[in-house]
């Protein structure tokens, strides 16, 4: 062989390993410059919810440890109640917020923001006129005096709380939770400090835990506000109050109901155990869904996070990169929750005895069913998240409405004769099938958008 030709041949061979080696160099570049920013921003989102989880976490303990359980009970009834009207407000208001944001006033935040202000204020004074008159229909009627304070101080707590939902929301619309995670940090503080300060005072009940949280939200609120008014860009125009509240009860009007029938599969139960066993059963239940918190959180979080960048990517992308984002968010999911109760479940009675300075000990074996209720109910959320974005809450109403059914038929039953143990299992059955139907409606609705059966929304004329 030409030893020319042999030494081009070699020298040719060298070149091209060396650019295949550099073209693997910069793909490696370059995936890494795309996943740093989302796991830079993936990580504030954590911190954020993680001071927020935190320090209700922390406050679900510390009101666990410091108060009787039957004042406790009563905490975690009124809480449960306190979540269905979070959902509510969720539907109504900060999902149509996050998906609009990201179509049809993506050009006119501010503006649109101080729209939607206007329907927080609105919201919050007929709930807080719902829950006021509960409180009176508990005091007089129930002959409950306990859950009656209670139920007043998430009267006071209420239109606080869901505006410092609302600012945390705003920062998410542009995929920047960082200033949401600083303003979290006055919440913290706050929740944690109070509560404290009010049992070392005596003063810790009910009724003071929910004012210590209206109180954190409020500061936390002026906060954001700050924030927010020196971020976003000048409004455009003002967006119609009538058409948008329009277009958020179009959206919203399927979720409100999901939202109703999302909550009895998971939270009917405390009022269930408290019917059947008492108040104190109720605080046991709350005991063990304390230690769910962090991930529940966590994953509400990271939801929150995905939801405009998934109705961004179902928008422009195919079906396929659409479904392929639904597995890979169900996956992320699922792994989230295995590794977290892997961890937990084999410190289970030491936790309850620090936590709870040996109270509900004895609850403490239900633990990896619980884990397993949870792990279940992760994988729902891929599949949740694109639905949202696909602006199709009937599909999620119609999984949550079979949950509900499950909850309704067995879990009140199962509850009366089994106990706590029976909760549990009737939740897992409720959240399984809950799994299965939204994957399928997923799959109906991406086959609907393959044949290009679904409209594409139109803006909504400023004032």
């Amino acid at each position: 062989m030409n030893p020319s030709k042999e030494q081009s041949s070699t020298t040719a061979v060298v070149e091209e390993n060396s650019t295949q080696q550099g073209d693997k160099a910069a793909s490696r570049g370059s995936l890494l410059t795309k996943l740093l920013p989302w796991m830079t921003k993936g990580g504030l989102a954590v911190v954020d919810y993680g001071l927020i989880s935190g320090s209700n976490f922390l406050l679900g303990v510390l009101l666990a440890r410091w108060l009787s359980p039957r004042e406790y009970g009563a905490y975690a009834l009124a809480s449960s109640l306190f979540i269905l009207i979070g959902f509510l407000y969720q539907s109504l208001l900060l999902e149509p917020l996050s998906v609009f944001s990201g179509t049809l006033f993506q050009e006119n935040l501010r503006g649109y923001l101080k729209t939607t202000l206007s329907i927080h204020w609105v919201i919050s004074l007929v709930m807080c006129l719902v829950i006021g008159g509960g409180a009176v229909v508990t005091l007089v009627f129930g002959h409950s005096p306990i859950l009656a304070i209670a139920f007043a101080g998430m009267t006071i707590s209420t239109p606080f709380v869901l505006a410092h939902g609302m600012g945390r929301r705003s920062f998410y619309l542009k995929l920047s939770p960082g200033p949401a995670a600083f303003a979290s940090i006055f919440y913290c503080a706050l929740v944690v400090g109070g509560v404290f300060l009010a049992y070392r005072w005596g003063r810790l009940s009910p009724f003071t835990a929910f004012l210590i949280m209206g109180l954190a939200a409020l500061v936390s609120c002026v906060v954001m506000v700050v924030q927010l008014n020196a971020a976003l860009a000048p409004a455009t125009g003002h967006p119609n109050l009538r058409q948008t509240w329009g277009k958020h009860w179009e959206y919203g009007r399927w979720a409100l109901g999901t939202c109703v029938v999302g909550w009895i599969p998971n939270y009917i139960y405390i009022p269930l155990v408290s019917s059947f066993s008492g108040m104190a059963a109720a605080g046991e239940l709350r005991a063990l869904m304390n230690l769910a918190a962090p991930v529940l959180q966590t994953y509400a979080a990271l939801s929150m996070l995905f939801l405009p960048y998934a109705a961004r990517v179902q928008g422009e992308s195919t079906p396929e990169e659409t479904s392929r984002l639904n597995r890979r968010l169900a996956a992320l999911f699922v792994a989230g929750s295995v590794v977290y109760w892997a961890v937990l479940i084999p410190l289970k009675y030491p936790i309850f005895h620090l936590l709870y300075a040996g109270k509900y000990v004895e609850s403490a074996y239900l633990i990896p069913l619980f884990a397993l209720e949870t792990t279940i109910w992760s994988a729902s959320l891929g599949p949740a998240i694109l639905l949202r974005a696909m602006e199709s809450p009937r599909s999620l109403f119609i999984a949550n409405g079979a949950a509900s059914g499950v909850a309704v038929l067995i879990g009140i039953p199962v509850t009366r004769f089994f106990g706590l143990q029976g909760v549990i299992c009737s939740m897992i059955a409720a959240n399984f099938l809950y799994v299965v139907v939204a994957f399928i409606l997923f799959g109906r609705k991406l086959s609907e958008s393959k044949a290009g059966s679904v409209p594409l929304a139109r803006p909504v004329p400023a004032d």
